[in-house]
């Protein structure tokens, strides 16, 4: 008989918390998760508006210390470690040796010899085990899985620095897009404090130990700083129609080990240039030659209907084209939207294509991304 039992779903810190909100909960990449509170669209529009706040303990962090991480991460990752300054962070991947995504990371330098990659929930065993048999081997590197040490909090909108200022004597106006500090917050000491996030706005991503004493506090004090604000707890509903709008990469969707770094349009963040001998660079490197045979495009929805995630696209005739790899109404921009891979011949501007919607062909066409883009204004000093 074949066993149909399911490991337990995995918990953050603040699970209780959230079902203490009455958060609808969900099981995503096998933890239980809130993916709402009040509501996605009211969600979504206090993080484009005011401030948001979303647990995201599920991410997971590995660190690699020792005077041969730089040359370990050079192997492991597409962009350019070498480039980035104490206190800085980035956007980068792990390729596997076909160019195709094993998982997107931000890399954080900690010190010349210490650096942080934070990774997905999703994928996190098996970027664990890839970190380290592509560079456990390498002389004078230390990695450690410390996934479970962390509560990450994610602050974000144009109020998450008052916000958050109110809960620190760090001066946030100084911290520039991903960078980041180590500082008091809420009266715990030596928070990494970081202005990251996955919406489009600004913000910061907060970590703090992940015993639930220390969760549940921070957590409560972000949300008494931010009650003059509005502020509100987010789910994963948002986090999704918040990165879509600003036209963020999903795992599984617009990434993954069968989509290649051109096709996925990341190659701004692949340096082919840099001296080290990554994962996957002699397959770019070759590819790189020719252009990709799918490209990634923003569709809005012209006909009435909404584009979801695997729905076929089609030509206005009726042939096939490629597939919606994400797509939703946008609380923002009130109109239907969808990223989909369709080939180089259809990607211009302006041109039409169908999205199959229950057998029906329904109307789009090609715009630019992302979908939203946040007017940056003066930020607030402390």
């Amino acid at each position: 008989m074949a066993d149909t039992t399911s490991a337990p779903l995995r918990r953050t810190a603040l699970n209780a918390t959230h079902r203490s909100l009455g958060a609808k909960m969900v099981d995503f990449g096998g933890w239980d998760m809130p993916v709402e509170y009040s509501g996605l669209v009211a969600e979504h529009n206090a993080v484009r508006t005011a401030v948001g706040v979303f647990d995201v303990s599920h991410m997971g962090c590995i660190q690699l210390r020792g005077p041969g991480s730089l040359d370990a991460l050079q192997k492991l990752l597409m962009n350019d470690a070498s480039r980035l300054q104490v206190g800085q962070a980035h956007y980068s991947a792990m390729l596997t040796p076909e160019g195709t995504f094993v998982d997107d990371v931000v890399l954080h330098k900690l010190s010349d010899n210490d650096y942080l990659i934070v990774i997905n929930a999703g994928t996190r065993e098996k970027d664990i085990n890839w970190v380290r048999k592509i560079v456990g081997a390498m002389p004078s590197v230390h990695i450690s899985d410390y996934s479970d040490l962390y509560t990450q909090i994610a602050i974000q909108g144009p109020k998450a620095q008052e916000t958050l200022q109110k809960l620190t004597d760090t001066d946030l106006s100084v911290i520039k897009n991903y960078w980041f500090t180590w500082g008091k917050v809420a009266g715990f000491y030596n928070v990494l404090i970081a202005r990251t996030g996955y919406t489009g706005e600004d913000g910061f991503e907060i970590y703090v130990p992940s015993d639930v004493a220390t969760s549940e506090a921070a957590w409560k004090a972000v949300f008494e700083a931010g009650a003059e604000f509005g502020i509100v707890p987010a789910g994963l509903g948002a986090r999704n129609t918040l990165r879509l709008e600003s036209a963020m990469a999903l795992y599984g969707h617009e990434i993954s080990d069968e989509i290649n770094v051109f096709e996925a349009g990341l190659n701004r963040y692949c340096k082919l240039e840099k001296d080290a001998d990554f994962v996957g660079k002699e397959t770019l490197l070759a590819l790189s030659a020719n252009p990709p045979a799918k490209k990634l495009v923003g569709l809005e929805m012209v006909d009435r209907g909404i584009a979801r995630d695997g729905y076929p696209v089609r030509s206005l005739t009726g042939e096939p084209l490629g597939v919606v790899t994400s797509g939703s109404p946008s609380p923002t921009l009130k109109k239907n939207i969808a990223l989909a891979f369709v080939p180089p011949a259809e990607a211009e501007l302006g041109n039409e294509v169908a999205v199959e919607i229950r057998g029906n062909l329904v109307k789009a066409k090609v715009i630019p991304t992302p979908f939203y883009k946040r007017v940056r204004t003066p930020r607030p000093t402390a």
